[in-house]
């Protein structure tokens, strides 16, 4: 048998201190599914004595997680700590260098420099995997890494947050609103103390930036996403998109144009009888449209300590697998010195069109102003609807349109009109209406 796999774990909260006692409580097995044991030889965290409900008391202990990345005492190096910079990157960065396999969950780390990161993997022969740092237990990456080779992605989209996802199915399902959900959402730890990350699309941007340089062959441009969070969405949007019979989720969209590649995380109407639309609670999905398999869809639980170890441990075994001078695939499916300039599209027309909510004066001639502004941007509605907004509806009306497909630029200068003409009584709201199977 081959000599065991020497594990370093940076980070020891939920999912690093998960990670060891699966490692710990899975040793038979992974022994057997190997080919050679995996025992955890060094962790790294700034609390030596919280206890973690897992003993550790055989592993090393470093207090600097880049002195552990750069010991000969591990083979692999699985960082945990969070962040894209300091001892994340810092340590990430050793360990590549040092010719250590590296294993992480991080997101925000590869958004920024995982480019930079996979050429000095590619250049010392070693691993960086990533499969926990997009949809926490689903295997996503390593179905576009490896198990798609031949096909063209058209377009990849998904549910890629856990807690907006948890969110918008509370306010549908029990009417509340979202400032109730977001509370019960932290209180049960779905959600942190400052959501900001999660509920204004940070998070869901950061993944999808790693699934469109799978997809499309492209350099990482995280910073190139139209992103919208949930704050706004109102209880009168979720019962609006339920008569219509559409469902709202937060997705994350990539997919190839014309003019470049279109990135997009924002509120979208989905079709209740679609797949997608199903997604429920704090499960993610993603979709991956290609040429020749048509559309996949992969669904499971996207986050929490046990979906996002059972990812760790994956690619550890993936690596204790392999064998001296077995050559590794590429990071990003290509080479990272082949993967190309990210090129921007410009927001373009979506088949399902956009649903307009505006609450306006119920006076005369608002209904033909707004129509005017429609038809003066080339825009066709499908359908509008006006009815009573609420205690005050003697004063003013809510007028719901429903268009055909149209693009971006014409949908926010119609809108910014009706708001210049001074009919509105509150802000408007604009939702995709997104094309799914």
């Amino acid at each position: 048998m081959a000599e065991a796999l020497r594990v370093g774990i940076a980070g020891l909260g939920t999912v690093g201190a998960s990670v060891a006692r699966v490692l710990r409580d899975k040793a038979a097995e992974l022994t057997r599914q190997c080919g050679r044991e995996v025992v955890v030889s060094a962790v790294s965290a700034r609390d030596r004595k919280r206890d973690r409900g897992v003993d550790l008391g055989a592993a090393k202990w470093f207090d600097d997680p880049v002195a552990m990345a750069q010991t000969a005492e591990i083979d692999v190096f699985v960082e945990l700590i969070g962040g894209d910079e300091g001892p994340s990157h810092a340590s990430v960065k050793a360990a590549l260098e040092a010719g250590r396999h590296v294993v992480t969950a991080n997101k925000a780390l590869l958004a920024k420099h995982g480019v930079a990161l996979a050429e000095t993997a590619e250049k010392k022969g070693v691993l960086l995997n990533y499969e926990a740092a997009v949809a926490g237990g689903i295997p996503v990456i390593k179905t576009m890494r490896e198990a798609m080779a031949g096909n063209s992605v058209t377009r990849v989209f998904g549910i890629l947050n856990g807690t907006c996802n948890y969110i918008l199915t509370r306010m549908e399902a029990e009417g509340l609103s979202f400032d109730a959900c977001l509370k019960d959402a932290q209180r049960l730890g779905y959600a942190e103390a400052d959501p900001t990350f999660d509920i204004e699309g940070h998070d869901t941007a950061h993944k999808l930036s790693i699934l469109t340089s799978l997809a499309f062959g492209t350099r990482i441009a995280a910073n190139d996403i139209y992103m919208e969070g949930i704050s706004n969405i109102s209880q009168a949007d979720i019962r609006a998109a339920g008569d219509l019979g559409y469902r709202i989720k937060l997705l994350g969209v990539a997919q190839r144009t014309e003019s470049g590649i279109e990135q997009r995380v924002h509120p979208t109407m989905v079709p209740t009888a679609s797949v997608i639309a199903q997604v429920h609670g704090v499960t993610n999905a993603v979709a991956i449209e290609t040429d020749i398999l048509g559309e996949l869809l992969l669904s499971g639980p996207g986050a929490g300590g046990n979906a996002t170890a059972s990812a760790v441990v994956g690619d550890i075994a993936d690596i204790a697998k392999s064998r001296p001078g077995f050559q590794h695939g590429p990071v990003f499916g290509l080479p990272a010195k082949e993967l190309r300039p990210y090129k921007k599209a410009q927001m373009r027309s979506h088949a399902g069109g956009y649903f307009i909510r505006l609450t306006v004066h119920d006076r005369i001639g608002v209904f033909a102003a707004i129509a005017k502004r429609m038809a003066d941007n080339d825009i066709s509605l499908e359908s509008i609807v006006q009815h009573a907004a609420g205690p005050d509806s003697a004063l003013q009306k809510t007028v719901i349109l429903v268009t055909h497909e149209t693009t971006e630029a014409a949908v926010r200068k119609a809108v910014d009109g009706i708001t210049k003409d001074d009919h509105l009584t509150d802000k408007p709201q604009v939702i995709r209406i997104e094309r799914a199977e």
